[in-house]
């Protein structure tokens, strides 16, 4: 099914500020890393791009709506564009604490978006899939407790095979003790975390499965459009892959990352499609990349040296755990609902 001129148009914007600017991004990104600077904020106003290419793009083709979410859009736009000031800023001044100062950032600015959340209205926040309940599809928290599963799975299983493939790296797995303590208070102070940083997940979901997802599977089909949109989303992360997570092995992360994103791309599809709410894959991506406080330190994604041999390892065990959510009978009698969605709620609250 081919898009409307409308949807060309959405596209279009959207396409220029989810992956034009990081791209143009990446080339200052790469000379403060150069330079022995801090590039994480970059990675962290990244993360908000999507999700603010998407309202840019409502914004501009449905000015008559009076159902678009004009508070929550212009609290989001407002922040994305603070982080995108930082990040900028991060070069010009290398010696302040970016690092800290995005931080504080995105948990003042996303009590300021919740504001504008709630102050829409639950009308518009059903017409632009920002609904947590009440949505026609299944529930949320049993989709992320899923996810869980499949994350524990996933780690204990590829540190196997890559142990098993390399008997070499046995050593170096059993010297990482894991602290109870540690692990707990951490696992039990995520839900706080996500309400004081949800944004900068929601920036990334609210534009791949929120906007892209329905687009890509209008024109590709519904398997063949999560596939298309995890290579897309995958080589999205090219700035991070080279400048941040592994610079002396991007190639292999580029790899890595495609794989990665490939399988979340048909999991995450899956949960959206199945509960209809954004808030799904906003959680599960949360949990999915703040996890890694359970087991090491934050500053372990940064640096990474990757082996072709746990390449391989996660390649197996992310396409054994995943992929066989293709079959699903979502992925076959399922619907594509792109921005804005049918809704049947009362428009209360809309002037």
């Amino acid at each position: 099914m081919k898009w409307t001129a409308t949807e060309k148009r959405q596209l279009t914007i959207f396409g220029l500020v989810a992956f034009a600017l990081p791209y143009l991004l990446g080339i200052l990104m790469g000379i403060s890393y150069h330079a022995g600077n801090d590039v994480s904020v970059f990675t962290n106003a990244q993360m908000f791009y999507p999700a603010a290419g998407v309202m840019l793009a409502m914004l501009l083709t449905r000015k008559g709506d009076s159902l678009l979410p004009k508070k929550f859009y212009g609290c989001f736009l407002a922040l994305t564009g603070v982080m995108l000031a930082c990040a900028i800023a991060s070069v010009v001044l290398p010696a302040l604490p970016w690092a800290g100062i995005s931080n504080l950032v995105i948990m003042g600015g996303t009590l300021v978006v919740w504001a504008g959340y709630f102050a829409d209205g639950k009308a518009r926040r059903a017409a632009y899939s920002l609904r947590l309940t009440k949505t026609g599809g299944s529930n949320v928290f049993l989709m992320v407790l899923l996810f869980i599963v499949l994350y524990f799975a996933r780690i204990f299983l590829a540190s196997g095979l890559t142990v098993l493939l390399d008997p070499s790296q046995a050593a170096g797995a059993a010297g990482e003790a894991l602290d109870p303590l540690f692990f707990a208070i951490n696992l039990i102070a995520m839900p706080l975390n996500f309400l004081l940083v949800f944004t900068a997940f929601f920036g990334e979901e609210y534009g791949w499965r929120g906007f892209f997802q329905p687009l890509l599977q209008k024109r590709f089909g519904l398997r063949g459009g999560v596939l298309v949109l995890g290579v897309m989303w995958g080589l999205w992360h090219l700035p991070i892959n080279i400048f941040f997570y592994s610079p002396d092995t991007w190639g292999l992360s580029v790899l890595n990352q495609i794989v990665v994103c490939i399988c979340y791309s048909v999991f995450f599809g899956f949960a959206y499609m199945k509960t209809k709410s954004i808030w799904a894959p906003v959680m599960i991506h949360f949990f999915n990349n703040n996890a890694i406080v359970l087991f090491a330190s934050p500053d372990s994604i940064q640096n990474q040296v990757l082996t072709w041999t746990g390449v391989l390892a996660v390649a197996v065990v992310m396409f054994a755990l995943h992929l066989p959510f293709l079959a699903s009978k979502v992925f076959s009698t399922g619907s594509t609902e792109p921005l804005p969605r049918p809704t049947q709620q009362p428009e209360e609250n809309v002037q």
